[in-house]
């Protein structure tokens, strides 16, 4: 049996508190790496909330282009709350996901969600922050089995 592999693509995230906050839930969940885009905040103060130092076992790339650096395998999944997307509930995780996050005041743009294979959301009464979604969505990864059978 196989945990799988999991990793995080930010797009064009705005806070530095978010960012930290969003790499520590890498650590508790196992993810193996976080991408993001955009210079909307200073790298420098993201590791406020980052208090276990998480960033120094998990990689925090800054990327061009989310759709670049898919790895091999991998099933991007855009985490969206968009007329076509799958509640999280009834949503069964790939083996190898790269989901991807829009920003904390906006939405993903058309050629990510194009990009995605699918598109979920996490059925709520209000907006979550980013990395309140990346915590939802990685846990439920992990409540739902993260052994994963090989084909």
């Amino acid at each position: 049996m196989s945990k799988g592999y999991s990793c995080v693509g930010l797009f064009n995230p705005k806070t530095p508190e978010n960012v930290g906050s969003v790499m520590r839930a890498a650590g508790c969940y196992g993810v193996n790496s976080v991408f993001y885009t955009g210079t909307r905040y200073d790298l420098a103060k993201q590791f406020c909330t980052d208090t276990k130092n998480v960033h120094r076992d998990i990689p925090l790339i800054g990327v061009e282009d989310l759709k670049a650096v898919l790895p091999l395998g991998c099933v991007p999944v855009a985490v969206e709350l968009s007329d076509d997307a799958k509640p999280l509930p009834d949503y069964k995780h790939p083996e190898r996901a790269f989901y991807i996050f829009g920003p904390e005041d906006g939405s993903l743009k058309k050629d990510i969600t194009n990009f995605c294979r699918e598109t979920i959301y996490v059925p709520t009464k209000g907006c979550m922050n980013l990395a309140a979604a990346v915590n939802v969505i990685l846990y439920d990864r992990l409540a739902k089995g993260d052994n994963f059978s090989h084909h």
